[in-house]
This record gives C-alpha cells, sequence and structure tokens, in this order.
C-alpha cells in the first residue's frame, strides 16, 4: 500500500475514532447534565490516549500522535463536565 494512503487511513481512522466522544460532550455541555456519564469509562478512555501519544510519539507517528491528542482534550473536557454538573439532575 502507497505511503500516502496509509498516513491518509490513519488520519481517517483516528479522526473517526477521536469524533466519537463529541456527541456527548456537546450534549453534556448544551443540557448541563452528566449524572449519566460514567467517568470510569472516561479515566480508562483517557489514560488508553494518553498511552497512544506516547506510543505515537515513540514510533514517530504524526496520525497517532494528533488523533489521540485530539481524544485527550475530549476527555478531559467530559471529566471537567463530570465534575462540573455532577449536581445537574
Amino acid at each position: 500500500m502507497d505511503e500516502t494512503l496509509i498516513k491518509i487511513l490513519g488520519l481517517v481512522a483516528g479522526a473517526c475514532t477521536s469524533l466519537a466522544v463529541l456527541p456527548q460532550v456537546i450534549t453534556t455541555f448544551k443540557t448541563k447534565k452528566a449524572s449519566d456519564v460514567s467517568i470510569f469509562m472516561f479515566i480508562v478512555m483517557l489514560t488508553g490516549n494518553v498511552l497512544w501519544v506516547v506510543y505515537g510519539f515513540a514510533k514517530n507517528d504524526i496520525a497517532i500522535i494528533i488523533t489521540n491528542l485530539v481524544t485527550v482534550a475530549l476527555n478531559v473536557t467530559m471529566l471537567i463536565f463530570k465534575v462540573k454538573y455532577k449536581e445537574n439532575k
């Protein structure tokens, strides 16, 4: 497979998985409710994404680094919302 195509494939795959959490972030922001959000799930996801970023740096793979940094930011946002909106029902 062509190296450029492989990089594009990696970026598209990473974007899809990174943006999968975006609807939850938007919904939580709009409703100001996070009582049904699993904090454990986002902590596990955050841990995994941080490890992917480290792996991306070790492999010098920009697709892995960028897409997982986006996901780290979204997961941190959700954890902040979970704390900020925990009392809202």
